[in-house]
């Protein structure tokens, strides 16, 4: 039953899978997508991802349970689809009823199997026409697809382009994302033929954001000229906001493989990752990507640069991935008062297509 007071044309094949009010996701950010910030969108009526990849086992457990304690709307929970232990959260997301599992790329077919057959709905995320045919072939309930002005990791096929394509192609709920940051734009996605909008950027911005004030300043001084992406944090492409510290990854090769293996070691320690998890997962994702072990030992460095920033506050020796919307975005609302707002500007825009 549609949620009194809805405007009926919010209403899609999304909102009734994930049983929100509203075809609003804010995805997964590592370091940033916390109980708080996931609870705010929940309780805003939107579909909130927790971040688990920089988590323990156990620190995931309590997230999800304080998430829990604190809304009983329905959320979700980001895996990494190359952890060493993904069986076993793919099994306590299962006891926990979590509602959703997202992905930043393809999952084991055994781990979706697992998922779906335990009533967890999967998303993973995909920046190809060929990549959203794999993953409605493989059996994803969803599909996430972001074009090249998302921040983090991304493609570069932009989503006026990309959308359209991966409409097209499968017939699952479709969720756009990439450059997604108010109602025009959810109006628009809608208009395409999508079934929502997913947001990171605009969300980290927000007051349930435990990213401190002083990254946040950072970011709503950036212009839309201020991004760049960048192969040289983990070896994958990923837009992030323009600093020094980019600029010297981007030139100084030699001593970004140091560094990279110094955080990685860090990145172990914080995660209760054993050596042995670890080298099976570098020896997977170099299988799956066909990574060298100078872009495999990147990866592993990557969580430590961000949580320099989000965690640390410290932008000198941080990175701070964002969408090329950052530019636009001027203030930080709460998560009810983002929503609302981009449900009546949305709204507003569905009236003047058709009055």
């Amino acid at each position: 039953m549609s949620p009194v007071g809805v405007d009926q044309r919010l209403r899609t094949r999304a909102t009734e899978l994930f049983g929100v009010d509203y075809p609003i996701v804010q995805t997964g950010m590592g370091w940033v997508a916390g109980p708080s910030l996931v609870t705010g969108t929940a309780e805003a009526g939107g579909l909130g991802i927790l971040a688990s990849a920089t988590m323990t086992v156990d620190e995931m457990d309590a997230a999800i349970a304080e998430v829990q304690a604190r809304t009983g709307r329905p959320f979700g929970v980001n895996l990494r689809p190359d952890a060493a232990d993904l069986d076993d959260r793919a099994r306590r997301l299962v006891d926990s009823g979590v509602r959703v599992a997202s992905f930043a790329g393809p999952p084991p077919a055994p781990v979706v199997r697992r998922l779906r057959d335990g009533g967890v709905l999967v998303m993973p995320t995909v920046g190809a026409r060929r990549h959203a045919e794999k993953m409605a072939e493989l059996g994803a309930d969803v599909v996430l697809c972001q074009g090249g002005e998302g921040g983090g990791h991304t493609g570069s096929i932009p989503t006026s382009l990309l959308l359209p394509q991966v409409l097209d192609a499968v017939d699952v709920p479709v969720i756009a994302a990439g450059g997604f940051h108010d109602g025009r734009g959810l109006a628009a996605a809608l208009a395409w033929g999508a079934d929502g909008v997913a947001m990171g950027t605009r969300f980290l911005l927000t007051a349930e954001s435990k990213v401190p004030d002083t990254v946040k300043a950072v970011y709503l001084g950036t212009p839309v000229t201020g991004t760049v992406v960048s192969s040289s944090i983990d070896g994958k492409p990923q837009r992030v906001i323009r600093t020094r510290l980019v600029d010297s990854l981007e030139s100084a090769r030699l001593t970004r493989l140091a560094r990279a293996a110094a955080n990685a070691w860090r990145f172990r320690g914080l995660t209760g990752v054993s050596m042995a998890a670890m080298l099976r997962e570098g020896l997977a994702m170099r299988r799956a990507q066909d990574l060298a072990w100078s872009q495999v030992a990147m990866a592993a460095n990557a969580p430590m640069l961000t949580r320099a920033a989000m965690v640390d506050g410290d932008v000198d020796a941080g990175v701070l991935p964002a969408g090329q919307c950052v530019g636009v975005v001027d203030d930080l609302p709460t998560c009810a008062e983002l929503i609302d707002r981009i449900v009546a500007e949305a709204v507003d825009a569905l009236d003047r297509i058709a009055p």
